[in-house]
């Protein structure tokens, strides 16, 4: 399968064959083969795809976590190997070698896309607002823990999951290190089959944090944020609404109201 873009800036389609490699070099999750990458094109494998199952799901959830555990150099730091620009979609991605996960996150995962939402109008000022106020309480640190970067995929929802016949495939990530929560609360957000299963799985082979779930508005932050910079205003409210549920979680003293 060929993917080409005429006006593709530099280093996109390098960078997804970049990060592919070196989720590949994980050992954990399965990714697309590319067979060749150049400027404005990349020919990768052809994947068949079947029905979602709960065996494959099971096995997706361990996979996952292998690969997640094969961990990064820091946060925001690129995938190894790789010099040039990082992209999630078709929107830059921020790169960063951050020691504390809060400030990174903030800075380059949230308040960059939230400052587009706002000039196009996916978000009132009153939003950005209660946006930039969770920020600034993970940025503090409020929400770092003893978690060490982790090998993301970046831009984890169930269109870049391939249910095939040896099971589920990866493709079009964003990869990077970040929180391994992240990825998952992608999955979370836009749907995927059988997530309970994936996530019972993956939570036997790397336990999860007490907490988790409760801190899926926290990690939401930055896929709708990305989406509230391009994809209509039903982001921008969910974005602030999930803002919402961060500060009320005890990122920050005070009102969370939009008013």
């Amino acid at each position: 399968m060929v993917k080409r873009r005429a006006d593709a800036p530099e280093g996109f389609f390098e960078a997804e064959a970049a990060g592919l490699a070196w989720l590949a070099a994980a050992g954990g999750a399965k990714t697309v083969a590319v067979a060749s990458v150049a400027p404005g094109r990349i020919e990768l494998e052809r994947v068949v795809e079947t029905r979602p199952d709960v065996a494959a799901a099971r096995s997706f959830g361990a996979a996952l976590a292998r690969t997640h555990a094969a961990g990064a150099r820091a946060f925001g730091a690129r995938p190894d190997g790789w010099h040039g620009p990082m992209y999630i979609g078709r929107r830059v991605l921020p790169a960063a070698e951050d020691a504390t996960w809060g400030a990174f996150y903030a800075r380059d995962r949230v308040l960059p896309y939230l400052e587009v939402a706002e000039q196009v109008g996916n978000t009132t000022a009153a939003e950005a607002d209660l946006v930039r106020r969770a920020c600034d309480a993970i940025a503090a640190g409020a929400f770092d823990d003893e978690e060490p970067p982790a090998r993301v995929h970046g831009d984890l929802w169930n269109g870049n999951l391939l249910w095939s016949a040896g099971g589920v495939v990866l493709i079009d990530p964003a990869a990077h290190g970040g929180h391994r929560e992240t990825d998952l609360a992608m999955l979370a957000l836009f749907g995927c089959p059988f997530l309970d299963e994936v996530i019972e799985a993956y939570d036997l082979s790397a336990p999860l944090r007490a907490g988790w779930r409760e801190r899926i508005p926290l990690h939401q932050l930055h896929p709708l944020a990305v989406h509230a910079a391009g994809h209509g205003r039903s982001y921008g409210v969910a974005l602030a609404e999930a803002a919402a549920a961060v500060l009320e979680s005890g990122g920050n003293e005070g009102r969370t109201s939009l008013e």
